[in-house]
């Protein structure tokens, strides 16, 4: 049952839509609706809306949908994204001050244009700030630990905070962010360089991941975590799950660690093969892998 809101619509200015569907807005392109998707006009809209929002209605963010599984029964209550007004990236001296929209590719291209080394592994990481800042993203042997500042985020109740570095929690893709917190902002250090150097490492990771991810399939990027002195692409393809089917869902020929949709996948579809690869690498090697991507929503 779609979960009714009790609001002042007139006090609402951003885009608020009921049973909104979900899969045009995720790399897999599968799975079911929102009750509700906002898409708030700016920060104090976000805040306005959460504070008329009951305390018993769920809020969920969502960026740009990688490394998510969105199930085929919707997902409940209030999906919130962050649009426009949310992706914006400025300097301070040795910062760059971005909105939790903004992507990681404009991201390192903003610190290339402005001669700041460091972020651009930022440019591997296929997703927003709000998103990456949660769960520590990282790629080429950096994480989102080694350049935050601190964050801004809106809490449940409409109120804006603060974060530090060392109240985030890190570890290994994981953070201490309540459920229900949205990340507005970041702040993200670097260090001198010369934009044609961060430019050609951009480069080089851009072919990097050109040449082992399936970037043009529809998938939800690394999809276990790496177990500790292990890689899980190795891990599954010793499991024997190359080319592993299940449905319309597959294990990538060319990166085991990517689940993809060939074309008619339900969420259902892609769930289980994850789980399927989970169970036969734990037979195989005895090692039990962690979902890294996010399985939200409600079963069919």
């Amino acid at each position: 049952m779609m979960a009714a809101l009790a609001l002042d619509r007139g006090a609402v200015r951003g885009r608020l839509v009921a049973d909104a569907p979900l899969a045009p807005l995720v790399w897999f392109k599968a799975g079911g609706r929102a009750d509700w998707l906002f898409e708030p006009a700016d920060l104090a809209d976000l805040q306005g809306f959460l504070r008329q929002l009951s305390d018993d209605v769920p809020v969920m963010a969502l960026g740009l949908g990688s490394n998510l599984i969105i199930r085929d029964g919707g997902v409940p209550g209030v999906v919130v994204r962050l649009g426009k007004a949310f992706a914006g990236v400025s300097v301070e001296g040795d910062m760059l001050v971005c909105g939790g929209g903004a992507s990681g590719i404009s991201v390192a291209s903003s610190a290339r244009d402005t001669g700041l080394a460091g972020l651009e592994f930022l440019r591997g990481i296929p997703g927003t700030v709000g998103g990456f800042v949660r769960m520590n993203g990282g790629a080429y042997g950096r994480e989102v630990a080694d350049i935050l500042v601190d964050c801004e985020v809106v809490t449940r109740d409409g109120s804006c905070r603060t974060l530090s570095l060392a109240e985030l929690g890190y570890s290994y893709r994981h953070s201490a962010l309540l459920v229900g917190a949205i990340v507005v902002s970041a702040r993200f250090r670097g260090v001198p360089g010369k934009p044609e150097d961060i430019a050609a490492e951009m480069a080089r990771i851009a072919a990097a991941r050109e040449a082992s991810q399936p970037l043009r399939s529809r998938t939800g990027g690394s999809t276990f975590k790496n177990p500790p002195g292990h890689k899980a692409w190795a891990l599954v393809d010793e499991a024997g799950c190359r080319g592993l089917t299940r449905g319309g869902a597959q294990v990538s020929e060319k990166h085991t660690n990517f689940l993809i949709n060939t074309g008619e996948a339900s969420a259902a579809d892609i769930e289980a093969l994850g789980e399927e690869v989970r169970a036969r690498v734990k037979a195989h090697s005895g090692i039990e892998l962690e979902w890294e991507i996010a399985r939200v929503g409600r079963a069919p």
